[in-house]
């Protein structure tokens, strides 16, 4: 397994992972493998309003989570979760391949979405770099993902010089915006910036503050819709 997953130099132990399936064997095997490679598993739930009610008592960092729950679909216990706290993020693991959830996923807030048919190394590293806001796709799926912020941004999307004036950046932080919005991971970025990991993440960050974002989605829509992916 590659271990660059080093997520910010955080180690697995300082990562809280709340994990949501409604079937238990699997759900207690993702957790034991989580808990086997050193996560702080801190809780557990099978449906959706469990998930919803334990997440907010347990305070996760990552949620790892189904979409098939009964009581209430999982891009409903994403909404709330992390419309609730925003700073939370959720790593979708599903059966379903299907375009159509991904982007439903997506939408209400996941940071990353793998298939059920990942292997125990890649759902580590995934939620490594989920707890620090890397988005973590399934191959074939970025792409998709990355088209339907484009889409987003533009339609409809108003008009640039509609816009309100964007607050003064840096010309680092327009320049990881820029790799942002071009769907580089922040390991690719570091590596075409010559920079640490870490320093990505920090400029992620202070972007996101300054712009009164929430997230890498709502990021690279403020960057589609400035243009700043064709420059």
């Amino acid at each position: 397994m590659n271990t660059e997953h080093s997520a910010g130099d955080r180690s697995a132990a300082d990562i809280k992972v709340m994990v949501v399936d409604d079937h238990p064997m699997w759900r207690d095997a993702v957790a034991r493998d989580l808990a086997a490679a050193g996560f702080d598993v801190v809780a557990t739930a099978g449906d959706g309003p469990e998930a919803v009610r334990r997440a907010r008592a347990a305070a996760p960092q990552v949620l790892v989570l189904d979409l098939n729950l009964p009581g209430m679909p999982g891009v409903q216990v994403c909404k709330e979760l992390v419309g609730a706290d925003p700073a939370l993020r959720v790593l979708v693991l599903s059966a379903s391949g299907e375009h159509a959830d991904v982007l439903e996923a997506v939408k209400s807030g996941a940071t990353g979405y793998l298939l059920k048919s990942a292997g125990a190394g890649e759902l580590i590293d995934a939620v490594h770099r989920t707890a620090v806001g890397d988005p973590v796709f399934t191959p074939g799926l970025a792409g998709l993902v990355l088209g339907e912020y484009r889409r987003l941004a533009t339609d409809p999307a108003p008009a640039a010089a509609d816009l309100p004036k964007a607050p003064q950046l840096t010309d680092r932080e327009t320049e990881v915006l820029r790799l942002v919005a071009k769907g580089l991971s922040y390991k690719q970025i570091a590596e075409r910036l010559v920079i640490s990991h870490r320093t990505v993440q920090n400029h992620v960050q202070n972007t996101l503050g300054k712009l009164q974002l929430h997230n890498r989605v709502e990021l690279v829509r403020y960057a589609i819709e400035r243009g700043l992916d064709d420059a």
